[in-house]
């Protein structure tokens, strides 16, 4: 196993050496478990991409837990392996150990009405759930296992905990029974058809407002999720402690598991804030009368919605002094017209147009995969449960790095924007630092200036597809040349079809894609609930004529919308963030490498096995005249104050010259919540020949005189010559083939978190 930091520099040797404060942590390596959270959009377009992830879980959980045998070139053998147990063919190796240990959840992303009336817990006029009620309005961030989006009979779960346990050696001792031991026997049993069927039971008739942020966050992350929301003398109250879901986070997310979160999702994000007078965005009625949102200043639209004076009619004009736009004739605050507020786009351009941001800022959601500590609902700091040990009183003590938290996003982007060939998805998406890299062609500019802009100082994607809209938008996507065009070109964008005329209640796409054939439907049909095609008179992309009568009723396309909230929360997270488009570029051929989601699940496990296979060195160290790099790598465990650093496992106490170092760990924000109780030294191997036996043998661990080494060397396989074996680092891209490489007793402890610090100019 092995492990790498990002350094800020090269490094180069110095004499004497000495120790730098500069103290970097180590993303942990050795991964024993995996803890996956799939968010899925359970709104009532998703029925289409939550069937194609059904059709994709098998290559999630199959490249986990039986991952590809791949040759020194890094091509996969002819024949895979059936299981994880079984040997690659001669000449190839797994590209990562198998995970033998893996809990799968699923959320949606309906959380109700944040106090408002528009997603009643309990839909008794569902016509979806007929004649019994729609129950999943509100999901509250709980688990869910349901074989029906009406509720009734659940899949059968690990101890009927609501998610599924894949733990077929018994690793972990608290898996009794051990869990799922087959992937899939053909007949419906496994943890592939168990996943398929809980995906599915997400449904599609939850709540409309989708919060596909805050559900994984209250999930994961919420100190204190309230039990009840209320609204009293006009502001949301929340109150009560969700012990149900505590106790679920408690029992999923172990505290040293790596940690991935899989949006699905083709909207953009509606986490409404949850107290105050935020609710009222999501209000239909109050009595008998439809609400109706007071307009915003006229700065909002002159100025732009980060003008000082950007502020709702409703509000206090403060030093802005008087809008006349913001009276009606009788003098009172204006409202807007209805239709210049339908419901169905409360979410959209909020600052702008109501001159308030009803919705929780994306750093909220950015911080909480990456900071030790958080804010509850009252406001104070409080460790973030994502690295803090739910179950102190069980065998397991350390807790994660925020190095082992990702999150992938399945959203509203066009597939050509984030592949890495434009016209070939076979090639991949394209990763977080591809995503950041100039366009070739285009100095200065990133991918994500393409499909996110800068949101924060109001400037828009320079691809006008990602662009939210009512009216038609024009202009060129800069990745493909494709010209925007409306329904009356001969020649439609490939990307969306067309721009059509909306009414004020919709939305223009991001993309859209072939629905598979039996899921096209006829929105004539009076059973169809969830249909684009209703208008016998609409010039919708989606739409296509049905036969008999010529009208355009027959819905033959899927879509999506620009994901841009989503966007920012994977932009924010850098490394850790995977990018992937809901609008698959092939639905046609199930054996095609760019099929359905296959391409991003793809990006899923090529990220996670970085970790787990041992990371990359992106920067380069130089070694000092013996062959040593002068640097220090720290391990921090909580040993429940049984604290032992043992010589003949590459460990000693940390020396007096290096205290200063230690001190600069323990200063880390990871520190109290993991209760580090014990810091050793790990070793450099000692000698020349266990230094070169680090450097070129294969075996772990290597051996000198029939004796196993123990401790770390460095791998370098882009100096001239090498230095060391340049299989070992056969796997790393092309510009970081190099890595610290741990070797026998030197592996770093399960649950340990690691530190590293270089002497340098």
């Amino acid at each position: 196993m092995s492990a790498a930091g990002c350094l800020d520099r090269p490094l180069e040797p110095v004499e004497p050496r000495t120790t730098a404060t500069i103290v970097e942590r180590l993303t942990q390596s050795s991964v024993d478990k995996i803890d996956i959270l799939l968010a899925i959009d359970n709104s009532r377009s998703m029925a289409d991409k939550q069937k194609i992830l059904e059709l994709a879980v098998p290559d999630l959980v199959r490249g986990l837990v039986n991952p590809r045998c791949l040759d020194d070139a890094g091509a996969p053998a002819q024949v895979q392996p059936m299981g994880p147990l079984e040997e690659c063919p001669a000449g190839t190796t797994r590209e990562f150990e198998p995970v033998v240990n893996i809990h799968i959840g699923i959320i949606s992303s309906s959380i109700g009405g944040h106090g408002a009336d528009s997603c009643p817990d309990i839909d008794q006029n569902s016509d979806e759930c007929s004649p019994n009620p729609n129950t999943t309005n509100n999901d509250k961030g709980h688990l869910l296992a349901r074989l029906s989006q009406c509720g009734g009979q659940d899949v059968t779960t690990w101890n009927d905990k609501k998610f599924l346990v894949w733990d077929p050696d018994q690793m972990n001792p608290t898996h009794s029974p051990p869990g799922e031991f087959v992937i899939d026997d053909g007949n419906g049993n496994g943890i592939v058809p168990s996943l398929s069927k809980m995906v599915i039971g997400a449904g599609q008739v939850g709540c409309g407002y989708e919060s596909q942020l805050e559900s994984w966050y209250r999930f994961l992350v919420d100190p204190n999720p309230y039990e009840t929301i209320s609204v009293k003398d006009g502001k949301a109250i929340p109150a009560g402690t969700d012990a149900v879901l505590l106790q679920q986070r408690a029992e999923f997310l172990r505290p040293d598991s790596l940690l991935a979160i899989v949006m699905l999702t083709d909207e953009n994000d509606c986490s409404i804030k949850e107290y105050g007078q935020f609710y009222y965005v999501g209000q239909l009625r109050v009595g008998a009368t439809n609400v109706r949102i007071p307009r915003a200043r006229q700065e909002c639209t002159t100025k732009g919605p980060n003008d000082p004076c950007c502020k709702s009619c409703g509000q206090s004009d403060g030093e802005c002094g008087p809008d006349p736009t913001c009276k009606n004739a009788q003098g009172q605050t204006a409202l807007l017209a209805p239709e210049e507020d339908n419901i169905n786009l409360r979410c959209w351009d909020q600052k702008r147009r109501f001159g308030i941001d009803f919705l929780y800022p994306t750093d909220r959601y950015t911080k909480a995969l990456s900071s030790t500590s958080v804010e509850d609902r009252d406001g104070n700091i409080v460790p973030n449960p994502l690295f803090s040990d739910l179950k102190p009183d069980d065998n397991i003590s350390n807790v994660r790095d925020p190095g082992l938290v990702f999150m992938a996003g399945i959203i509203g982007v066009p597939w050509q924007d984030v592949a890495r060939d434009k016209t070939d998805l076979t090639k991949g998406f394209k990763s977080a630092a591809e995503l950041s890299a100039p366009i070739e062609g285009s100095p200065g500019v990133t991918t994500w200036d393409v499909i996110l802009g800068d949101p924060a100082n109001d400037v828009k994607p320079q691809d006008p597809l990602m662009i939210e809209s009512v009216a038609k938008r024009t202009g060129t996507n800069p990745i493909t040349g494709a010209v925007l065009v409306d329904a009356t070109s001969p020649m439609p964008n490939p990307i969306n079809g067309h721009e059509w005329t909306i009414p004020n209640d919709d939305l223009q796409y991001a993309c859209i894609f072939d629905l598979l054939p039996q899921q096209q439907r006829d929105c004539t049909d009076p059973t169809q609930t969830a249909c684009d095609c209703f208008d016998a008179n609409n010039d919708n992309p989606l739409c296509q004529p049905d036969p008999n009568t010529m009208a355009p009723t027959v819905q033959a396309k899927a879509k999506a919308y620009p994901g841009l909230r989503e966007l920012a929360v994977l932009r924010g997270i850098g490394d850790q963030g995977i990018v992937a488009s809901v609008c698959p570029a092939n639905i046609a051929n199930p054996a095609g490498a760019d099929f359905g989601y296959r391409p991003a699940i793809g990006a899923i496990i090529d990220r996670l096995k970085t970790v787990l296979g041992g990371q990359c060195l992106p920067r380069t160290l130089t070694p000092d005249k013996q062959g040593d790099v002068p640097c220090l790598i720290l391990e921090a465990r909580n040993t429940q104050g049984k604290c032992s650093c043992d010589e003949s496992k590459a460990r000693i106490p940390v020396s007096e010259e290096h205290k200063q170092a230690e001190e600069v760990a323990r200063q880390d924000p990871l520190a109290t919540n993991a209760g580090w109780d014990c810091f050793c030294e790990i070793q450099q191997t000692s000698t020349p020949e266990a230094r070169e036996a680090c450097q070129n043998d294969l075996a772990n661990p290597p051996l000198v005189s029939g004796q196993p080494v123990n401790g770390w060397c460095y791998v370098d396989a882009t100096t001239t010559p090498p230095t060391g074996n340049a299989e070992i680092v056969a796997k790393c891209p092309e510009n970081e083939k190099r890595i610290i490489r741990f070797v026998g007793e030197g592996e770093a402890q399960i649950g340990a978190t690691l530190f590293i610090t270089c002497s340098g100019e």
